[in-house]
């Protein structure tokens, strides 16, 4: 939130009210939190412009919220593999501009390209880097990591990439388990030639992909219970519900 702030320039909320609010919402909302396996409560802090200007300008006041609601899983398609189209009309984000900050500007721009793919029977858009259009970015809503052998690759977060913190939870997950990671520009060619291929994000976790289609080829990938994406997804899943000793500090636990 606050590199957010600071690239839109609005005044940002301290750790502790941050945090503080997070909490405060998490007990209001206790009851709402669904049975283990079958949702989570989705919490979303939000900062916006609230106060009156009509000019170019940043706003006068500013309003900081966090709200939740109790979610299932963010694609239709559950813990099935997903279906992702490669897009090379339409682009997420451009550099010097704000795609690497959780904010409104980058997920207006990809619905249109979102809704054509899933009418044509997609889950999702995979977008490609605006400059020489080759290199992978990422999905719509989330980070893209390909795997090959034992070395998992990702997108470097250069300015046009979120920096999701699940997929830096996956990153740190990965290489205490021994993988090779590379953070990269990677030509959406070495799609092809994986063995894997998986999404992270807030709302998304981490899900599997199980064909990618692009420019008409359509390719096929390793999913399932030996897959690298499951792994890490247990490891992960199993540190957020107290199954797996949380040796990272990462989890804050709320009385």
């Amino acid at each position: 939130m606050k590199m957010g702030a600071d690239r839109l320039c609005m005044p940002c909320p301290s750790i502790y009210q941050f945090i503080d609010a997070v909490k405060q919402t998490a007990l209001a909302n206790k009851r709402w939190t669904p049975p283990p396996g079958k949702g989570t409560l989705y919490i979303r802090p939000l900062l916006m412009g609230s106060g009156a200007i009509l000019g170019l300008a940043p706003a006068p006041e500013y309003t900081f919220l966090v709200y939740a609601s109790p979610v299932g899983n963010y694609f239709k398609e559950g813990l099935k593999p997903l279906n992702l189209y490669v897009e090379d009309e339409f682009h997420r984000a451009t550099r010097g501009g704000a795609g690497g900050i959780k904010s409104i500007t980058n997920y207006a721009p990809v619905l249109k390209a979102m809704t054509r793919a899933k009418s044509r029977g997609f889950s999702d858009v995979l977008y490609l880097d605006s400059v020489n259009k080759k290199n992978l970015e990422e999905v719509s809503s989330c980070n893209i990591f390909l795997a090959k052998g034992h070395v998992i690759s990702t997108p470097a977060t250069n300015g046009t990439i979120l920096p999701g913190v699940t997929r830096r939870s996956i990153i740190e997950i990965a290489r205490d388990h021994g993988y090779q990671v590379e953070e990269r520009a990677i030509p959406v060619d070495e799609l092809m030639d994986a063995d894997e291929v998986f999404c992270t994000g807030t709302a998304v976790g981490v899900a599997p992909v199980g064909t990618i289609t692009y420019q008409d080829r359509r390719v096929e990938y390793r999913v399932g219970e030996e897959s690298v994406s499951q792994e890490l997804y247990s490891i992960l899943e199993g540190m957020k519900t107290g199954v797996i000793e949380d040796k990272k500090g990462w989890i804050t636990e709320i009385q």
